[in-house]
């Protein structure tokens, strides 16, 4: 999916869009795929999780909301974060880190407090043109509440910026996801959605900048990750140029149900090189 710029661009098109059930993208599904087939997916995890880690997340979720009725406040998963995050090793937990633009923050989002600054970025054509997700604060509320309820594989954030909030992303287990089916996916895999909010922030260059820094955060925070992943909109020209800038490659063309994409990839032993 779409961020706004990401790259040193000075057009207008989001750059980030990497997406496939859970983020959508434009155009129709092609039957042709240079990496799709069932064999693309003979080193992929089962997309199904465990019977029993499933209870445990379960577990873990009751025992959360009975903390909130305790302390009576609202549980943090009535529209926040849950503790299945730790699917992708805590994501709340990762803090701030400083990036050549600023000191920057992956904070989870919570629906109440960040559904109508999400919503807004929606309703930006260039951002709409790529996520397809204009339209009421209900399109936007379905969209948080189906990450947030994915079993911890996709933790929605907004990335905050010297103290501002300024883009959308979503970290998720590539390797547990459909996208994992139209490539030779990996265990833990990450993959990263983004969208930059506002059009100020768009064609300077901040976009590959936080790309960047997102990816080091991945890799440092989860050490049996080996690569992050990405599958911008192959129209999305900004968005391709700003993860090249950002030290991914281009892996494939790739077709996924709503879009034909570039696979992009950050490989950790690459990761000195680029």
């Amino acid at each position: 999916m779409p961020p706004a710029d990401a790259s040193a661009s000075t057009g207008t098109a989001p750059v980030a869009d990497i997406g496939t059930a859970p983020s959508p993208g434009t155009g129709q599904s092609r039957t042709a795929t240079r990496l799709g087939s069932d064999q693309d997916s003979e080193n992929t995890l089962d997309l199904r999780l465990p019977d029993e880690l499933l209870a445990l997340i379960e577990k873990e979720r009751i025992d959360s909301l009975s903390a909130g009725a305790r302390d009576g406040g609202m549980a943090a998963h009535a529209f926040g974060p849950s503790p299945a995050d730790d699917l992708l090793d805590r994501v709340a937990d990762w803090g701030p880190t400083a990036t050549p633009v600023g000191v920057f923050h992956l904070v989870p989002v919570r629906g109440e407090r960040d559904l109508p600054l999400v919503n807004r970025w929606m309703n930006d054509p260039a951002v709409a043109a790529f996520w397809d997700l204009a339209g009421p604060r209900s399109v936007t509320e379905d969209h948080l509440r189906s990450q947030l309820s994915d079993d911890g594989r996709s933790v929605p954030c907004l990335g905050v910026l010297g103290g501002t909030p300024m883009s959308y992303w979503e970290i998720y287990r590539a390797d547990l996801d459909p996208l994992a089916r139209r490539y030779p996916a990996r265990p833990h895999d990450t993959g990263i959605h983004l969208l930059i909010g506002d059009l100020a922030d768009r064609g300077r260059g901040l976009g590959s900048a936080l790309l960047r820094a997102v990816a080091d955060l991945v890799l440092d925070k989860r050490s049996s990750c080996a690569r992050v992943v990405a599958e911008p909109d192959l129209r999305n020209i900004p968005s391709i140029a700003a993860f090249l800038s950002a030290g991914f490659r281009f892996s494939a063309e790739i077709d996924l149900p709503a879009k034909r994409a570039a696979l992009m990839v950050r490989d950790r032993p690459l990761r000195p090189l680029l």
